[in-house]
């Protein structure tokens, strides 16, 4: 029999997922090229050429012992030297590999992060919208996640509410920017400004609170928008990464932490980072993939594929009647509900062979997700189906 606590996760599984697979089901019904599925993240631009021929020079060149063998469960020290080094050329940074620990994606290396530094009943606070795996990962290691409301005039955190929520249980708070689900970038400004809140915090309580940055869309930036490399503004911040969507890698689970040596308690926090990756079971991120992103650090995200989805789509959509704040980065539209219930919204773009996310997976109820990491002509062939969904609420 099951666990009492894992009877509820199975019982509220992944909306997501559950989309993609129902989305599969559509396609072999209708057809695929009849089924617009937009509610997986799943790049459908092509990895770059260079991640191939790394692979491929990799396996013929280098000795067979060492790629598919164990190494520091920290990672190889020359990738994560290489990866130090491509943070520094970008960011004017001074990591070294004693700063980076490779990790199984962002989302094994939040695990690794929260189990480093949760206590039971510590408090991790998100903002709203957010990518709704964050209460399981929190709840993982008896954490608790305390979320700020949304603030749906531009998606920016909402830091008056976040000033009175922040606790003497606060261990922990969680940024993703470019955002899931919104696009949104975090400003320079109100990043400055949470940091100040956080300082002021630290004082009150006498109590350390670390910034963990969800950063797998860094690289998807658009128009030219400034995107803040969290560790030169507040120094508890530890960054978070995953090539998956930068170098369309997402099911070879490949990423890295960034811890800097002027965290609190630096030397403890990455010894202890460090056996947190084995003792979840990671025990190391993959060997290959490690190898490949070493040489692939600098290899530019194919921002522009998904540039010319966001322009069309953006642009049909608000012509047709639908209301969203423009994206700044990230692949994905956050558009208002035609309708207060943002679920049955989703059921009924369905008579339409539209898979569209509620808004309510991200605590943010009213709204509903599109991902535009999908193929140019399925955006073109599913602006019809919008059209009929936006006048069957017009009628």
């Amino acid at each position: 029999m099951i666990s009492k606590k894992m009877e509820g996760l199975v019982k509220n599984s992944s909306v997501i997922r559950a989309m993609f697979e129902e989305g599969k089901q559509m396609a072999q019904k209708y057809g695929a090229e009849n089924v617009f599925d937009f509610s997986l993240g799943n790049p459908s631009a092509e990895p770059p050429k260079e991640v191939r021929e790394a692979m491929v020079s990799i396996l013929m060149e280098e000795n067979p012992l060492v790629v598919h063998g164990y190494m520091n469960n920290s990672g190889y020290e020359d990738v994560r030297a290489a990866v130090a080094d491509s943070l520094n050329k970008r960011f004017e940074t001074a990591f070294t590999e004693k700063n980076i620990l490779m990790t199984v994606g962002a989302a094994g290396g939040l695990n690794v992060i929260l189990k480093t530094l949760l206590d039971p009943g510590d408090e991790v606070i998100v903002f709203a919208p957010y990518f709704g795996e964050y209460n399981n990962y929190i709840s993982n290691f008896d954490g608790k996640a305390v979320v700020i409301s949304p603030n749906t005039v531009d998606f920016q955190p909402n830091l008056r509410e976040f000033a009175g929520k922040i606790s003497e249980k606060t261990k922990a708070v969680i940024v993703n920017t470019p955002n899931n689900p919104t696009g949104v970038v975090y400003s320079e400004k109100m990043i400055m400004a949470m940091a100040e809140i956080m300082y002021k915090a630290q004082d009150a309580f006498g109590t350390s609170i670390y910034l963990i940055s969800d950063e797998p869309y860094r690289e998807l930036a658009y128009d030219g928008v400034f995107v803040p490399y969290l560790t030169k503004y507040y120094e508890n911040t530890i960054v978070a990464y995953s090539y998956s969507k930068s170098l369309s890698l997402p099911g070879e689970r490949i990423g890295y932490l960034v811890m800097p040596d002027e965290l609190e308690d630096f030397e403890d926090i990455a010894a202890a980072a460090n056996v947190a990756n084995r003792i979840l079971g990671f025990v190391n991120a993959p060997s290959l993939l490690q190898r490949t992103v070493g040489r692939c650090a600098l290899v530019p995200a194919e921002a522009e594929v998904y540039n010319r989805n966001r322009e069309l789509l953006y642009g049909e959509l608000t012509r047709m009647g639908y209301e969203m704040v423009k994206p700044e980065g990230a692949f994905y539209l956050f558009i208002k509900a035609l309708e207060e219930d943002d679920r049955a919204f989703c059921q009924r773009a369905k008579k339409y062979n539209l898979l569209v996310v509620p808004g309510s997976s991200f605590a943010c109820p009213g709204y509903v997700r599109l991902a535009y990491c999908v193929d140019y002509t399925m955006i073109k062939r599913a602006l019809p189906a919008f059209e009929k969904l936006a006048a069957e609420y017009q009628a």
